[in-house]
This record gives C-alpha cells, structure tokens and sequence, in this order.
C-alpha cells in the first residue's frame, strides 16, 4: 500500500480526536474497518504495515517525555505518559491525518496537545479487517515494532 493510499484511508476517520478519547473517530475506525475488509488481504496487510511504520516514526524520546498535556500529579508535578498512554497518543495523531501527523515533527509543542487524546481502536482496525476478509486471524508481525521505546534511534539514550 502507498503512503497516498494509507493517509486516502486515515481520512476516512475524520480527523482529530476528541480529547481523552477517539470519540467520533471510533465510528470512523468501524468504517475503515468495514472499507478494508472489502480490499484484498496485501491491501489489509499493508495497511498494518504502514500504521506500524507511522506509529514507530512518533516513537521518539521528544515526543514520549512530555507529560499529559492538562493533567498534574497530587504535588502539582506534571503527570508522565506511561507507555501505553504514549502508543495511544501516537495513534490519536495519526488518526488526525497526514498534515497534524507531519506537523509534529516540527518541534514537540505540535505534539503536545495529543498526549491528552487517546485512539486506542486505530491499532486493530486492519487486525479486524483481515480477520473479517479472510476468516483467519491476524497473526503477523509488522516489520516495525511500534511499541513505546522500540525505535533505538528515537531513544538513543535507553540502554539494551
């Protein structure tokens, strides 16, 4: 699948999610979910593909430090994004499309609003659709790993 192809699909969401959640982009999610299903399994497949790449390109230290964007800790310190919180940030901004996704990488006050959104529901829609196209489960790895901190260059200072 092209990139062309991937963002033509995202827009399908509708844009930025609602803050904490997906809230609208959750309909969405279902209908790109039943679009896909519809396409051949290579299409559903390099759907996940690019979402995966998307999701590991946010995968930077920048971006996964900064604390949740209106939310403090008992003490008034700034409230950290767990890892998991960060993956579903970085899923809500590639489900803002390809503009507010390409934005980011400008500086990380672009990013900073996302880490009070959450779309959680973009990381199976292609899981969902293959299963639907196909019958089978989607049991494939990506060739990027997007979990939070597994792109070495976006965290250079990790050790392992």
């Amino acid at each position: 699948m092209t990139w062309e192809r991937f963002w033509q699909l995202i827009e399908l969401l509708g844009g930025t999610a609602g803050t904490e959640t997906c809230q609208g982009v959750e309909e969405g999610c279902s209908r790109l979910t039943e679009l896909l299903s519809g396409e051949p399994a290579d299409q559903i497949i390099g759907f996940g593909e690019r979402l995966a790449e998307a999701l590991y390109r946010l995968d930077q230290e920048q971006f996964g430090t900064l604390p949740i964007f209106g939310k403090v800790l008992p003490d008034g310190s700034p409230f950290p994004q767990s890892d998991d919180h960060f993956l579903y940030t970085r899923a809500a901004v590639v489900a803002a499309g390809r503009d507010a996704y390409e934005g980011v990488f400008d500086g990380p006050e672009r990013f900073t609003p996302f880490t009070a959104r959450q779309c959680e529901q973009l990381l199976y829609v292609h899981e969902e659709a293959f299963e639907q196209a196909t019958g089978r489960e989607w049991d494939r790895l990506t060739r990027y790993d997007y979990e939070s901190c597994s792109n070495r260059d976006g965290w250079p200072d990790l050790d392992g």
